[in-house]
């Protein structure tokens, strides 16, 4: 049997196992993980749609030191900024009223870190949590910490649907290519696709066969050629065939720069003389 100072020890740590994280010790005891929302993932607003999609059925988790952060741009004075940050704020209390998974506005400081994004990586490691955002630069540096990040553009560019070589696709070319002679345009799901000979169809929207696709950092590239180019080779080519039936039609006209005709004839005595 356990002795009595084992029972105590057991104890003493289960305390303290509580006392220093309780909530991700119970979230992890409950089977429910923890989401902290920066104010770049408040700003954008796409969570409130992933949260009563049921996509996410963690425990979302607002630093306080977020909250103050847009409290202070919001009464600023870039309008810009301002508008932002009241949106965020809205977008807060959305989450706090009408979220599925439970809102929690935790109060740490951690006035011992000196920028927000150390902030947020000492709370996620505090927590045991991951960390929502769409900064770029914030996500890199969680995953060198070890803090696991979900970044909603990513996602975006993950459900983007897939334009295979060969298929046929309406694009409305916006603007000319860095390459020569190339258009850029963009298709419904914000893809760009490059167009090729597609300077010259700026501002129109044509039909464009998908060539190849590039993956970049940044997310994916489609390269295409569109139909309406062949369609005017095609018909640049028919004014000879043109000329050829006019001068088949008007047999004098052949005559006439024949060599045995009389302007051609002393056209040679000319050379001759």
């Amino acid at each position: 049997m356990m002795s009595f100072l084992q029972l105590i020890l057991l104890i003493t740590i289960l305390t303290l196992l509580v006392t220093r994280e309780p909530k991700g010790w119970f979230g992890r005891l409950r089977g429910q993980r923890q989401l902290i929302l920066d104010s770049c993932a408040l700003i954008d607003g796409r969570i409130v749609e992933i949260v009563a999609s049921g996509f996410i059925a963690d425990q979302l988790v607002i630093p306080q030191f977020i909250l103050n952060e847009l409290q202070l741009l919001a009464d600023g004075s870039d309008s810009h900024k301002r508008e932002r940050a009241r949106f965020g704020l809205d977008i807060a209390h959305q989450l706090q009223d009408s979220s599925p998974v439970p809102v929690v506005i935790d109060a740490s400081m951690l006035s011992e870190q000196n920028t927000t994004d150390d902030k947020l990586l000492a709370l996620a490691k505090k927590l045991k949590a991951r960390l929502y955002t769409t900064d770029v630069n914030l996500a890199k540096v969680a995953a060198v910490q070890g803090v696991h990040v979900l970044n909603v553009q990513e996602l975006a560019q993950a459900m983007r649907p897939v334009s295979l070589p060969g298929e046929t696709v309406q694009v409305h070319v916006v603007q000319k290519g860095s390459g020569r002679e190339q258009g850029v345009g963009y298709l419904e799901d914000g893809t760009m696709i490059v167009v090729e000979n597609g300077i010259s169809l700026v501002g129109k929207t044509v039909p464009v066969v998908v060539t190849r696709m590039h993956q970049t950092v940044s997310g994916k590239m489609v390269f295409g050629r569109a139909k309406v180019a062949r369609e005017e080779t095609a018909s640049a080519t028919s004014p000879r065939r043109i000329t050829t039936r006019a001068t088949a039609a008007h047999p004098q006209a052949q005559k006439s720069s024949s060599p045995t005709a009389p302007g051609g004839l002393r056209q040679r005595l000319r050379v001759v003389r």
